[in-house]
């Protein structure tokens, strides 16, 4: 058994579990998610954890409330998958700034 991959999958696991806590309307951070798991310094590893989600399981994940500590989305290179999380945040009634494009964490943000 390749432990690399079991504790990868069971991270990735852990972080749908915190995902799948996020209320609509709100949204949290990569990097809260990771402090959250008590791994302060895997925000990336949270965002690979939401790029692996396959598609079956993009319906049963809330992916798009997770967004950077800017308040914005983070989807580099890949303006579709942006576009999908910011139509889907705003039909759960989250604004973003029309000046700079990110959300106000004190109305909208999840820091359990």
């Amino acid at each position: 058994m390749d432990t690399a991959k079991t504790k990868s999958t069971n991270f990735y696991d852990s972080v749908y579990a915190v995902v799948k806590k996020i209320p609509k309307g709100k949204v949290t951070t990569y990097g809260h998610i990771a402090l959250l798991l008590g791994s302060p310094r895997a925000a990336r590893a949270v965002g690979y954890a939401l790029n692996a989600l396959k598609k079956e399981m993009e319906q049963k994940i809330p992916w798009q409330r997770v967004i950077n500590a800017q308040g914005s989305i983070s989807f580099r290179g890949d303006g579709f998958r942006a576009d999908l999380q910011k139509k889907i945040l705003q039909s759960e009634g989250v604004i973003f700034d029309l000046n700079n494009d990110r959300l106000n964490f004190d109305k909208y943000g999840w820091f359990p």
